[in-house]
């Protein structure tokens, strides 16, 4: 299981507001390249948004619908990357002081992913988490305070 953490220099309200615009995934999700939601409800419950994942001249397509949402605290998804299979990722927003601590847990699911499954995977993704939470980070803390973006 790969979890990882990121203080975020705004209130939760302000991080809840990036992940509950389906537009903004690709600002902040490593490899993804376009996203959008498939209707305005996310991220209710059983909603989805579909995404391009590039990788040099590679693309392809994916999606990731909501499997838990509990609005400001916790939103839990479960991403289709095809063949390669599903992963659960859940992420954590919870106050601290006047900031936010994201944690972030993702493990494989089915496919290869989740019956290969080891500690080289689990580094690999711990690296990419680095590197998504600092781009999350990025992106609300260049926001306004209390900004609230198109879907939120």
């Amino acid at each position: 299981m790969a979890v990882r953490h990121q203080l975020i220099k705004r209130p939760p309200a302000d991080v809840w507001a990036v992940l509950a615009d389906g537009s903004r995934y690709a600002d902040w999700v490593v490899g993804t390249y376009k996203s959008h939601p498939v209707d305005d409800a996310w991220p209710a419950l059983g909603s989805k948004i579909e995404y391009l994942v590039r990788l040099g001249p590679w693309q392809a397509s994916g999606h990731t619908v909501v499997r838990r949402h509990e609005p400001p605290l916790r939103l839990e998804l479960e991403a289709f990357s095809g063949p390669l299979g599903t992963a659960r990722i859940a992420v954590e927003i919870n106050p601290w002081g006047e900031d936010t601590l994201v944690v972030v847990d993702e493990h494989p699911l089915t496919g290869p992913g989740g019956s290969l499954h080891n500690g080289a995977v689990d580094a690999l993704i711990q690296l990419r988490h680095r590197s998504m939470l600092r781009r999350l980070a990025d992106v609300v803390e260049g926001l306004p305070r209390g900004a609230r973006t198109a879907h939120a």
